[in-house]
Order: structure tokens, then C-alpha cells, then sequence
């Protein structure tokens, strides 16, 4: 009250009487007017605010003033990722205006692309999965959580909560070149300027795509899935020579933006490598560690492109360029260059699908690889790194001629495919002997199409291949999700467990 009195008493800027009481009142309506845009602007940050979980992006949203202009003056869509998505950030560098839109839309109104207002306007990408969850790039959209406002200007104002933080393709800190929004060839240009993570290098299969003059595929407008090897996958033998126009449209998507959180696992995507002369599909598929893989698999092939799966670890995931989004994978697909024996020896320095099979093979005297060496065919039905996770296995781990009969079971003199595999299976259950003595594998189809299922049974274990027909120069590899030989539960435990 003593503060009302005096602020009154000092309306007329001095010490003189009190105005008029309709004077007072239009002076504090006029205050009150000016504070309202103020106030209407602000709304969508007085609605982060309100949020502690949204916290970290409201305070870098209160320090970008061209994003504090944009709420006061304009309509826009925000992308605002949770703090829990932050931690995951890990400290990295966060780009407020790249998770803004100059245009409102609500769920049902995002387009594929939206262009963001971060300099050069890198689109954004809106994708949907088999769930119906809407991705922007890599982040999923929390449905429950999208509010829509008006602001002081009565333009409209969305608001979007994402569960990971959007990360736009920039310049390394120190690049003194003005690199904005690079298509897919400009990125594979200027890769050692732009900051890719763990110095990957792409030089090898850059100068491919130029001696073989496909600069066009990476300029395409539009919206592709872009995978490119990095040059660590050319180290083992001359493979870049390999590298041929058709292997280099293996390696892309045409039409269709993949990021790998929205990814269609297992579901083969047609490349540009899809014609009436080779046919060539890649598919996502993801181990339970998290890991990420892309597999190429040649349908249709000829003298220098062979049928069957190349597998291939992406290393550097969700890069978005004008065009598309690039994935970094460890080593170049549809390329059949490798023995059976190569290719298990390759998980020696290297974590990857089968890294557990290839440990247990050199703990049991290596005898296997020395094997399949002198084999010109050969099929392996590997075990996947869960495979080996079965408690049953520890108990005869140690007793090597019991291990190395286990492994030999896996083993077939016989370069089956699944298209043969088939054929065994036409008019009765595929039996096909093993290394192991006096011991078969029987192979039994069920389903059709999307359905099919292709089991093995070996050793009083049933189990199902996971990834058929990883490509070799002497045979196919079978990745399968059973150790064979070795029954989960022993039948005093099936007889406890069972009531």
C-alpha cells in the first residue's frame, strides 16, 4: 500500500497534486498495452519454461535472438529436444536455429522435407515408421506432447518434443571454408573439411566415383539414402579396382531417406543397382547391442557382381546433406572378395556379428579355420555373438575335443545358398552331413514371402537363420541364433520347468 500511494503521488513527474483518476487509468492501460506483445510473444518460452524436463534447450533458446525474433514475429515450428536427450548429446556443440522451421505445422501437416532456419536452410527430413512414429532426421516426435499456439502478430506456433537433438552437417572448428548445406557429392568432396567424427577418410572411394564419372547420382535432387565405404575398407586387398559403376549405384537409395532410428529393419530396399541386367537390395538390421549394419544382397548378378549378402557395419550414422542423409559404413557392399576364412579372421580386430564364433574357434586351437582353408566349397552356419551368451555352453567350454566336434557341426562341405537349400527341401527335410562324425543338419522351410522361416536342426538344437547367404569366394556363411549341439536346458531342467 505504501508504495501504491507514493507511485500516485509522483504521477505527474514531480511532487505536485494527483491526477486525474481517468488520467491514472488511461497511463496504466497504456502500460499494461505495452507489455502484451511482449507477453504474447513470448509464449512458447514461458510454455518451455514452465517444463523442467525441456530446461537446456529453453536456456539456449533464450540466448539465440534471431530465434527470439522469429517466436515475437513470425510462424514457426519448434523442435525441442528433452535433457534426457541432451546427456546423450554428450557436451557437443547444439544448433538452436536448426531446430526451427519458419512455417507451423502440426503432426499431420509436416511435409517429407522442411527447411530449416539455420544459415543456408539444411532441410529438415520427416519420416514415419511401420508404427506410425514420426521422425524428424534421426529424432522421434513425442506425440502426446506437440502444443500449438498464436502469437502476439496472430501467426501460429508449433511446438514438437523430440527425444534426441538434432545434429546438422558443419565445418570442422578450424576450416577456415564456408561450407553451407553440401549435397552428396559436395560431402564426399569436402569430407576432410566437415566434422564426421573419428577421422574418417573417404578419398578412396571419392576418386571411384569420379573416374567412373557418377558425380550425377550424388548431385540428384530430391531425397536418397546415400552409403559410402570409408577408406579403411580398402585395406585388405586391391578392392577399390573392384569399385565399378554398378557397385557404385549398389550403394545408394534412390527416392527414399533412411535414418536409422526409423529404419525398416530387415526390410530390403530396392538401390539404384535395380535394373533388368543385375538386381541388388540393401537391408537395415541391427544386433541387440546396438550395433548397426546394412547388408547388400545381389539377387541378380553376372561375371563381375556375384549373388549373395555382403555385410557392412555402419560406422557413422544420420549425416544430412541437401539431398538426402549419407551413412559411413566399414567396408564397400555387393564386392565378393574374400575367402570363408578371411572373412571370419576380418573379426579378429574387430567387434562385429561374429566376433564371439571367431573367439571360440582360436580358444579351441584355431583347427577350424586351418580346416575350411583347404576347402574349395564350403558352407558355415555361424552362431551369433547371442548365441554363445547360452549358460549351457560354460560347462563344456573347456573340454576342447568336445568344442571342436560342437564347431565342426557347423561346418559343410557344400556351398548352399538358400536357393539350394530349397531345392534339398522340395519334396522332404533337407539332411545334409557336417564335418562332425556320423552327424546331419536337417533344414525345414516355413511361411512364404515376408514369412519365410528357414530352421536347422543339429545336435538335439533347433535354430533359426537370422542371415542367410553372406557371400564368399569359396562359400556362403549362415548366421544362425542357436549354438548347435548345445540344448539350452538339460533334460533334468525341461522336466523342472515344465508343471
Amino acid at each position: 500500500m505504501f508504495v501504491h500511494k507514493r507511485s500516485v503521488a509522483r504521477g505527474d513527474g514531480g511532487g505536485g497534486r494527483a491526477l486525474p483518476l481517468n488520467l491514472r487509468s488511461m497511463f496504466a492501460l497504456c502500460g499494461l498495452l505495452l507489455l502484451v506483445p511482449q507477453l504474447a510473444s513470448s509464449s512458447i518460452l514461458s510454455k518451455l519454461s514452465e517444463d523442467p524436463d525441456l530446461s537446456q534447450f529453453y536456456s539456449l533458446l533464450e540466448q539465440n535472438q534471431i530465434a527470439n525474433s522469429t517466436l515475437s514475429l513470425r510462424a514457426c515450428t519448434l523442435f525441442v529436444p528433452t535433457n534426457e536427450a541432451f546427456q546423450r548429446h554428450k557436451n557437443k556443440a547444439t544448433y538452436v536455429l536448426y531446430h526451427m522451421a519458419t512455417v507451423a505445422m502440426t503432426q499431420d501437416q509436416l511435409t517429407k522435407t522442411i527447411p530449416s532456419d539455420m544459415d543456408g536452410n539444411p532441410p529438415l527430413y520427416i519420416t514415419k515408421n511401420r508404427n506410425g512414429d514420426i521422425y524428424v532426421n534421426n529424432a522421434r516426435i513425442i506425440p502426446s506432447l506437440s502444443v500449438e499456439m498464436t502469437n502476439n502478430e496472430g501467426k501460429r506456433q508449433v511446438m514438437h518434443i523430440i527425444d534426441e537433438v538434432l545434429v546438422p552437417l558443419t565445418p570442422l572448428p578450424n576450416t577456415k571454408t564456408e561450407i553451407t548445406n553440401p549435397d552428396a557429392f559436395q560431402f564426399l568432396q569436402q569430407s576432410d573439411l566437415l566434422d564426421i567424427g573419428e577421422d574418417h577418410r573417404l578419398r578412396v572411394y571419392r576418386s571411384q566415383v569420379t573416374l567412373k564419372g557418377k558425380e550425377n547420382l550424388f548431385q540428384s535432387p530430391g531425397g536418397h539414402t546415400f552409403l559410402i565405404p570409408v577408406d579403411e575398407g580398402f585395406k585388405a586387398t586391391a578392392r577399390s579396382s573392384l569399385v565399378d559403376k554398378k557397385v557404385i549405384d549398389g550403394h545408394v537409395l534412390l527416392n527414399n531417406v533412411i535414418f536409422t532410428a526409423a529404419a525398416p529393419i530387415e526390410v530390403p530396399q530396392t538401390t539404384a543397382a535395380f535394373e533388368d541386367n543385375i538386381k541388388v537390395t540393401v537391408t537395415f538390421f541391427k544386433e541387440k547391442s546396438g550395433i548397426m549394419y546394412v547388408k547388400s544382397n545381389t539377387l541378380l548378378g553376372d561375371n563381375k557382381h556375384a549373388t549373395g549378402v555382403v555385410l557392412s557395419e555402419i560406422v557413422a550414422a544420420n549425416i544430412p546433406v541437401r539431398n538426402g542423409v549419407v551413412h559411413l559404413i566399414k567396408r564397400p557392399l555387393m564386392i565378393v572378395d574374400t575367402t570363408v576364412t578371411e572373412f571370419l579372421q576380418s573379426f579378429k580386430i574387430e567387434h562385429g556379428a561374429l566376433k564371439a564364433f571367431f573367439d571360440t574357434i582360436m580358444a579351441n586351437g584355431g583347427y577350424v579355420l586351418n580346416d575350411i582353408k583347404n576347402y574349395s566349397k564350403v558352407t558355415i552356419l555361424a552362431p551369433s555373438n547371442e548365441a554363445w551368451e547360452n549358460p549351457a555352453i560354460e560347462h563344456i567350454r573347456n573340454n576342447t575335443e568336445r568344442m571342436r566336434e560342437i564347431l565342426n557341426m557347423h561346418i559343410i562341405r557344400d556351398p548352399l545358398n538358400i536357393e539350394n537349400i530349397k531345392e534339398k527341401n522340395q519334396n522332404m527335410i533337407a539332411q545334409v552331413p557336417t564335418l562332425s562324425n556320423h552327424t546331419f543338419l536337417y533344414f525345414n522351410i516355413n511361411g512364404e514371402g515376408e514369412d519365410e522361416v528357414i530352421t536347422v536342426e543339429g545336435g538335439g538344437v533347433n535354430a533359426t537363420i537370422v542371415q542367410a547367404d553372406v557371400a564368399n569366394t569359396n562359400g556362403f556363411v549362415h548366421i544362425i541364433d542357436k549354438v548347435l549341439g548345445i540344448p539350452s536346458t538339460t533334460v533334468l531342467g525341461k522336466m523342472e520347468s515344465d508343471p
